[in-house]
């Protein structure tokens, strides 16, 4: 197994299983995270497993503390959480923003505030969360998930301000719509037809993860399909 270990949470969603497989043929080490034990099970053989609920700040923290005693101090951290709700601005309830709030950029402070530390001590690390379209463009429609975007945007740009002078990139990548068997429930074939496949927006953030991205951060790198 490589010295250099990658944490990717969401890994037993559809897109945190294809990042954390690419990551684990690029060398790294690999270590998923989610708070789903049965999605869990279906990463490949290799890739070590951790449950948990990262969406609270306390569990964010000692599940990372536990990855970094018992594999390694992570070298990449990639954030693939979210959550989804349709809905315009006038019919939005407070339980809708406190979901998109503590899942879409929630976790991803928590998760930043607690790898960082492992990060600093070795002056280098990459950072990458999963934004949207909606989170960097208004979107009729979809009020509350692009409110939890957009701050995950703009946390984002503060994240690469305050941590790229100590070797840390952040960056994020923003697709308009993934193809996956739920988001197919909800759209029409023709919208999904412009739709990104998991695949390809997983080689995306591999490579914003890795070395060959090392002059970028603090991009929001859109991937909004054909």
């Amino acid at each position: 197994m490589s010295d250099r270990v990658a944490i990717v949470v969401g890994a037993g969603g559809l897109l945190g299983r294809f990042v954390a497989a690419k990551l684990a043929d690029d060398g790294f080490t690999v270590v998923g995270v989610d708070r789903s034990e049965a999605g869990l099970s279906e990463l490949a053989d290799g890739i070590r497993r951790v449950a948990g609920d990262t969406t609270d700040p306390t569990v964010a923290k000692s599940l990372i503390d536990r990855i970094a005693a018992e594999t390694g101090q992570p070298a990449v951290l990639v954030n693939t959480l979210g959550a989804f709700t349709m809905g315009d601005a006038l019919t939005a309830t407070p339980e809708d923003v406190r979901l998109m709030v503590d899942v879409n950029v929630g976790a991803a402070l928590w998760l930043t505030q607690a790898v960082v530390p492992y990060m600093q001590r070795a002056g280098s690390g990459s950072i990458v969360h999963v934004s949207a379209r909606p989170g960097l463009e208004p979107t009729a429609g979809l009020a509350a998930y692009s409110l939890g975007k957009a701050a995950l945007t703009q946390l984002v740009r503060v994240l690469d301000l305050e941590l790229r002078p100590q070797g840390i990139r952040v960056n994020a990548v923003a697709p308009q719509l993934i193809d996956t068997p739920k988001n197919r429930s909800y759209f029409p074939a023709e919208v999904m037809a412009h739709s990104v496949t998991p695949e390809a927006l997983a080689t995306v953030i591999a490579f914003l993860a890795g070395d060959a991205a090392a002059p970028v951060s603090g991009a929001i790198l859109p991937a909004y399909g054909g």
